[in-house]
């Protein structure tokens, strides 16, 4: 089966601070998006990356070593735009696995069991269990209410779709005008069904300065690994 990497990095990462987009960060050495897509691109199940970025060209040359191959297209306002003007440039059939630049560090074995999920029932994500007690919060940010964590997840990337299910769910948000949280929101409710796998606590997602941090940590005690991608 036909599976793509549909890498998104179109955001200005305004949270992270700085002056550069975050996907251009360094991080061990290498940009943020340099590390998501080798990570993909490096991937025997992988047959094609789709990069979205703001600034095509300025993506172009951060993969010029890592990526060469990979097709770096325009994306668009908002992040769900960015996800159907990249799918333009996926084929019509196989798996698709969407991922954010802004996960740096996720690891093959996560993409394997996407792979194998999606393959079998047509959409999967990576999900970590709430492991801290969750409170709905009111208006004036008193507890409204103690929510039960037992089926609670956080969402991770890459998340695997068969790709006509994905371009539908695209289509119908454009056309119903529905903003989602993520891509499997927009399957979600076309009423298909998403499978869950275990998502990874490394496969962390780089928002403020603190995750960077977090991240470079990770990155150094991860023995086996240089800056420039390749093994030791």
């Amino acid at each position: 089966m036909n599976v793509t990497a549909l890498i998104v990095a179109a955001g200005r990462g305004v949270r992270l601070g700085g002056l550069r987009p975050k996907a251009y960060v360094t991080l061990g050495g290498e940009t943020i998006l340099a590390r998501a897509v080798a990570a993909f691109a490096g991937h025997p199940e992988v047959n094609q990356v789709v990069v979205v970025a703001e600034d095509p060209d300025e993506a172009r040359k951060a993969l010029v070593r890592v990526a060469p191959g990979a097709l770096v297209v325009r994306g668009g306002a908002e992040r769900q735009d960015s996800v159907r003007l990249g799918l333009e440039a996926v084929p019509g059939e196989g798996l698709v696995l969407v991922h954010d630049a802004a996960r740096p560090l996720v690891e093959a074995d996560l993409i394997d069991a996407v792979i194998q999920a999606a393959s079998r029932d047509g959409a999967a994500i990576p999900v970590i269990r709430a492991s801290d007690t969750v409170k709905r919060l009111g208006a004036d940010g008193t507890v409204a209410a103690t929510v039960p964590r037992d089926n609670l997840g956080l969402a991770q990337t890459p998340q695997g779709f068969r790709v006509e299910i994905l371009r539908e769910a695209c289509e119908a948000a454009l056309r119903d005008r529905f903003f989602g949280t993520d891509d499997s929101s927009l399957v979600e409710r076309l009423g298909r069904r998403v499978t869950t796998v275990p998502g990874s606590e490394r496969n962390i997602k780089i928002t403020v300065e603190r995750d960077l941090a977090i991240a470079e940590a990770l990155l150094s005690a991860r023995p086996g690994i240089r800056s420039d991608l390749g093994p030791s």
